[in-house]
């Protein structure tokens, strides 16, 4: 498995974005506690889905963050790979951090999708 390929997780849902945009969340959780989440931003460009960025909590993946350790994370794609990850905040509760992440989104989402378009050459019309 690699990190692009998609995970199964007890809640997902995708919602569709203005232009050629969706979201991706998912979560499982344990008792009422979320144990592993994935909040991702794709781009439908050369006929496919592309990651633009993604933050995750999955502590048992060798590809996965632990945002309670580690604090969350946003990786950042380019070309279809992870260019850059960057801290978004100190360590937090699993649950605490998913929501961070969604809020997060929603308030870079402009500057996540110009820089991508600028990295692809897309000229938003």
């Amino acid at each position: 498995m690699t990190d692009e390929d998609p995970r199964d997780y007890d809640r997902e849902y995708q919602r569709s974005l203005p232009g050629p945009l969706r979201e991706r969340v998912g979560r499982d959780t344990d008792s009422g506690e979320v144990i592993r989440f994935v909040v991702q931003l794709a781009y439908h460009h050369d006929g496919q889905w592309q990651t633009v960025v993604r933050y995750d909590h999955d502590p048992g993946s060798e590809f996965g963050h632990d945002v309670e350790e580690e604090g969350l994370h946003i990786d950042i794609y380019r070309e279809g790979e992870t260019y850059r990850t960057e801290f978004v905040t100190p360590p937090l509760p699993a649950a605490v951090a998913l929501d961070h992440a969604e809020d997060h989104l929603a308030k870079n989402l402009e500057r996540f999708i110009e820089r991508f378009e600028q990295w692809h050459g897309i000229r938003n019309q």
